[in-house]
């Protein structure tokens, strides 16, 4: 059982990927979720660690759901089920779950790389419709230079190709 305190993004999260994983179904946002997460709308990322390693993770950097409770539910499905990385999650698997939800600002272009903080922004790069996307404070990333790297490598942008930057900032859930 978990010990800590979840907050309340990672109990809609959890709540949505349990019953999802066990019996097919997808949840409605509670009554009682807070406003802000009824009224707004914004990019989620949902992150899933089994044992300490990634284990699924999607979202979107813009919203694409009527409020963030429902781009939460979507994007916990996803990162259970559809990250093609992994296989998706078993009803065994869900006792080992450590779930981060991570709610986007909107994502400012840059001028210069010297603009990024791999601690403080995550970044998008972006070249003609490819884009790769990699969340801040992410275990290992040290530099603007891996960020950028592993950000273009994800969307299959050649060191050759030009690209745009772009930042944004997270509250990340746990």
């Amino acid at each position: 059982m978990k010990e800590k305190q979840e907050s309340i993004q990672v109990r809609l999260a959890r709540e949505t990927i349990e019953n999802y994983v066990r019996y097919g179904k997808v949840i409605s946002p509670p009554e009682d979720l807070p406003l802000e997460l009824k009224e707004n709308r914004k990019g989620v990322f949902v992150s899933l660690k089994k044992f300490g390693n990634l284990r699924g993770c999607i979202g979107t950097f813009m919203p694409t759901q009527k409020n963030i409770a429902q781009e939460i539910i979507r994007n916990a499905i996803s990162a259970a089920v559809e990250d093609p990385r992994f296989p998706p999650l078993s009803v065994t698997e869900l006792e080992n779950l450590d779930i981060s939800v991570d709610i986007l600002s909107s994502p400012e272009e840059v001028s210069d790389p010297t603009q990024l903080d791999p601690k403080k922004y995550g970044v998008i790069v972006s070249s003609g419709y490819k884009k790769g996307l990699l969340l801040p404070d992410l275990e290992g990333v040290e530099t603007v230079e891996q960020q950028i790297d592993i950000a273009r490598r994800k969307a299959g942008i050649s060191p050759e190709e030009k690209i745009r930057l772009y930042r944004f900032e997270v509250k990340r859930f746990y």
